[in-house]
């Protein structure tokens, strides 16, 4: 186990070393710990898919973009909102459910996060290495058919987990006093953006990034090149639509 000041160095590990393998079993004892994480009324509404085979990861890598942690990690965990088994057992026992609207898809969001980010901070904890891939509700309807999906299962969370094989750098954060407010929320002038975002503004690879894109600051290059208004407007749409189509009315 690593030391109590393990989260000040923690990193996202995307090439894993494909000679070691975290078996079943042991992921599986990883999620059930996880699963003691706080959740919506003790419902539980959400579900994971283990997937390990070099046939399952292939069907699955072309909705996250065919980023190569997919097929190099010991385990592709699929982490699902999942109001199909809640469902399931309030018919059978005559009782009528309602979580197929706003309100119950952002209980088993939230629920879900929490799940998945206690399965990686148990997996890091333990040695093992992860990565969010942040593609998952972009390609849901891929991703739901890979898995076979029912009605009131949706992607939520792709982690990829293994054995690390890169120690990358520790990526930057933002300062805590820019993030954590005391008693009341304090609405930063511009003067005040520009000294919370200086020191990730002056980082060598923000400026490569800027150069690269033949943009004049990184604002310009997170607004306008890496998550672009049409892109995320296009994603939107057919997210809502799939959720739609697995039941949820939003």
């Amino acid at each position: 186990m690593h030391s109590n000041n393990y989260f000040t160095t923690r990193r996202t590990i995307r090439r894993y070393d494909t000679t070691r393998d975290i078996p079943e079993s042991t992921i599986k004892k990883m999620l059930q710990a996880a699963s003691q994480a706080p959740n919506t009324g003790n419902m539980q509404i959400y579900s994971v898919i283990i997937t390990k085979s070099e046939e399952g990861k292939k069907a699955l890598a072309p909705a996250h973009f065919n980023q190569p942690s997919v097929m190099r990690a010991s385990a592709v965990l699929t982490f699902c909102l999942d109001i199909n088994r809640f469902n399931h057992w309030c018919r059978i026992n005559d009782a009528i459910p309602g979580l197929n609207n706003l309100q119950g898809f952002m209980w088993g969001i939230i629920d879900t996060s929490i799940f998945a980010q206690q399965f990686c901070t148990i997996a890091e904890m333990h040695g093992f290495g992860t990565c969010y891939l942040g593609t998952t509700t972009y390609n849901a309807e891929t991703i739901a058919k890979a898995l076979e999906l029912p009605e009131g299962v949706i992607p939520v969370i792709t982690v990829t987990v293994g054995y690390p094989d890169e120690t990358p750098e520790i990526s930057d954060r933002l300062d805590i006093d820019s993030i954590a407010h005391t008693e009341k929320y304090h609405n930063p002038d511009s003067d005040e953006i520009k000294k919370i975002y200086a020191s990730k503004e002056s980082l060598p690879s923000s400026q490569q990034f800027v150069t690269e894109n033949s943009k004049d600051n990184l604002a310009q290059v997170f607004a306008e090149v890496r998550y672009p208004r049409e892109a995320n407007e296009k994603f939107s749409k057919v997210y809502r639509a799939f959720l739609k189509n697995q039941g949820i009315e939003l």
